[in-house]
């Protein structure tokens, strides 16, 4: 199905290099109008220009995503010369590895606030503004080192995980005024990444294999809810599911049958997809409420 972004407006944060850039080069080139974000003026005019130079509108914007005030006067700006935002990609970021008995608590704060507050300043910005146009799509960038975790990145994984359940609660608020709000997990080699990996490896992780996965959330015809993993040009879903568990309530010593039979708790045939958070509720609820051996 080839898809078409004639007609949308897109905001891309941190968008003046790596992922960001490739992400705003891809949505240009299926027809949408890109504002280019980024905190160095010079990075996000570079790449806006990029995209004129090749047929396509964009406009660069300098702002912080980590002060609310320069993020609301870049949607307003976005809007004053378009009408309208239909996609943000939350995609600015940072790294401060260190172990967690290392690392100070600046560090930890400061990644905290550009990945997740960053995304949260500039969702608030647009929310408003796509709910009374029925229509929005929202990109958050997560990580596998929030999903799964990775030595030296508590700060990072923390913020990436943090994402996740912000587009949970927000794919459900956002669904009844056609907002879908989604995740990325990509795998790239960027700036953050180029100390990681071979130079073999690094020639297999082009940040343009990894945007493909943006133009399609950011369509018409994308789904919401998800975390779709990128890297490659292999593209995979992250599931968070709830095993169908086991009830110990009437047990003598609780604690004691929980550790004896975590294996069955922890059994994965049957599995759930939770619909809210309020579904752990009803499934222990019916658990404790069914007859005696069914």
């Amino acid at each position: 199905m080839s898809i078409s972004l004639h007609g949308r407006v897109a905001v891309v944060t941190g968008a003046g290099n790596g992922l960001g850039r490739s992400h705003a080069l891809a949505l240009a080139a299926h027809g949408a109008r890109v504002v280019v974000n980024d905190l160095a003026e010079a990075d996000a005019e570079r790449v806006a220009a990029e995209i004129r130079a090749a047929g396509g509108e964009a406009i660069g914007i300098a702002a912080s995503v980590t002060d609310a005030g320069q993020v609301a006067a870049m949607v307003e700006q976005a809007i004053g010369e378009w009408g309208a935002i239909d996609i943000l990609v939350n995609n600015a970021g940072i790294l401060h590895d260190k172990s967690f008995a290392k690392m100070d608590l600046a560090d930890f704060r400061l990644v905290v606030d550009v990945h997740l507050m960053g995304a949260v300043h500039c969702t608030k910005a647009v929310w408003d503004h796509m709910r009374a146009r029925n229509h929005g799509r929202i990109v958050f960038t997560t990580s596998s080192s929030g999903l799964y975790g990775n030595f030296g990145q508590a700060n990072y994984g923390a913020a990436k995980m943090a994402l996740v359940g912000l587009m949970q609660t927000l794919a459900i608020e956002g669904a009844k005024n056609g907002i879908h709000v989604n995740c990325i997990a990509p795998t790239a080699a960027t700036a953050m990444t180029a100390d990681i990996f071979d130079e073999t490896t690094l020639a297999r992780l082009t940040p343009d294999r990894v945007s493909p996965a943006i133009v399609m959330l950011a369509s018409d015809a994308a789904p919401t809810r998800r975390v779709i993993l990128a890297g490659a040009g292999s593209f995979e879903q992250a599931n968070i599911t709830m095993t169908q568990g086991l009830f110990l309530g009437a047990e003598d010593d609780v604690a004691g049958a929980l550790l004896d039979r975590l294996d069955g708790v922890a059994d994965r045939a049957g599995e759930l997809v939770p619909g809210t958070g309020f579904d752990q509720c009803r499934h222990e609820i019916a658990a404790a409420s069914a007859p005696v051996g069914a």
